[in-house]
């Protein structure tokens, strides 16, 4: 575990604080959002409410305080990401936004969307929460911006759970593709910047399907990963594209897309690692467009370039990507997905060292509240040093 502790000689976390915290209406909700970024930044081990409060006061009172800023104060966490996101954007040098999934685990069955989930990652069920972030990234990092949690069934249908955990009454079913989707309007109406492309691989939860139609239909620049069963068409739409695909399949998986023994519809690019030292990758790519379905009719099916990897070693990766840049360098598309690796470090930081699962509250604003000053803390740890020096103040909490 790392303590990240301002000192006076870094930038004051104060003006920070007062920019992207500037919509709480009162100037003690400002000072306790205050307060729980320090606890955050300078605790180190567990980050429970109580020890938070000890790292920033010596009243005995102070971890109720705190408790009661995330669990009860009615603030909106919309504003404050929002002013975080053009905060970071200013610092950074975004080359995508990245979608990640977050499974946080849970003892017990009170936090509010805990439920019990099959992990791929570790083959195991867990007891979980699951929040879907999305994330500025750049090269070297990520810093998480906007947050949604995932609510199944039981815990919107019981009303008594929907009061006790005070669920909005606005708060409907989603799923993960759709929680995404909303993710990406989000920042795309926050964003200072022109909109980045969207990477995401969401391929061990989410339907994949209408997650690229729901992008496809925003105008939205993608890379997505897919699973290999996923069905697909060769070809493009127009009809140049009929020569090579009059031999193929009205529709097959995308694994085997790259399996068939008439492959005059693939194209093989071979790209350097780093500076060529680390060898080379080839992506093999091929237009396929998506079976037809109800929303495809409605309007003309879209053209996309479905690519996989082969690295040096010559084995193929074990994940299928899809975008609908078309027109993207094999150099471009391949630097795209490798930032996808850079927002799972980040959710292993954000564990390890901010406090990401020891969020103490059963409901649901309290979750978002904790997610969004975790993430906060996290960029303003990441970003500091970008901040011009100023006179040290601080806010005085009791």
């Amino acid at each position: 575990m790392q303590a990240h502790e301002p000192t006076r000689s870094q930038p004051p976390l104060l003006t920070f604080t007062e920019r992207v915290f500037s919509s709480l209406p009162r100037i003690d909700q400002r000072q306790w959002a205050q307060a729980y970024l320090t606890g955050l930044l300078r605790t180190e081990g567990k980050k429970s409410v109580r020890r938070l409060a000890a790292a920033v006061s010596d009243s005995p009172t102070a971890s109720q305080s705190m408790h009661q800023f995330v669990n009860a104060s009615p603030w909106e966490w919309g504003p404050p990401r929002g002013e975080l996101m053009r905060w970071a954007e200013q610092r950074l040098d975004p080359k995508a936004w990245i979608l990640d999934v977050a499974v946080l685990r849970k003892r017990g069955d009170h936090s509010c969307g805990v439920h019990r989930r099959f992990v791929p990652a570790s083959g195991r069920s867990v007891n979980c929460q699951v929040g879907i972030g999305a994330f500025l990234a750049t090269q070297s990092d990520a810093v998480p911006v906007d947050w949604r949690l995932l609510l199944p069934g039981a815990w919107l249908k019981d009303e008594h759970r929907r009061m006790r955990a005070r669920i909005p009454v606005d708060v409907l079913p989603r799923t993960i593709e759709q929680h995404a989707l909303d993710l990406v309007d989000a920042l795309t109406e926050s964003t200072s910047l022109s909109p980045c492309p969207l990477v995401a691989d969401l391929s061990a939860y989410a339907g994949v399907v209408g997650l690229v139609r729901g992008l496809s239909a925003s105008g939205c620049n993608f890379v997505v990963a897919v699973p290999g069963r996923m069905r697909v068409v060769p070809g493009g739409a127009s009809s140049a594209q009929s020569a090579y695909t009059r031999n193929l399949p009205a529709a097959m998986d995308a694994q085997r897309f790259f399996e068939l023994k008439h492959n005059s519809h693939l194209r093989l690019d071979t790209v350097a690692v780093g500076d060529g030292r680390l060898g080379n990758t080839s992506l093999t790519t091929g237009l396929v467009r998506l079976p037809d379905s109800s929303f495809a009719r409605q309007m003309p099916s879209p053209t996309y370039r479905l690519f996989a990897l082969r690295h040096m070693a010559g084995r193929r990766s074990d994940r299928i990507w899809l975008t609908n840049m078309l027109n993207g360098r094999a150099e471009q598309l391949l630097a795209l997905t490798r930032l996808q690796q850079r927002a799972r470090r980040t959710v292993q930081t954000l564990e390890h060292d901010f406090g990401l699962l020891d969020f103490e509250g059963r409901s649901f604003p309290g979750w978002h509240h904790h997610m969004t000053l975790v993430s906060a803390a996290h960029a303003y740890s990441q970003l500091r040093a970008t901040m011009p020096v100023e006179p040290t103040r601080a806010y005085q909490v009791a």
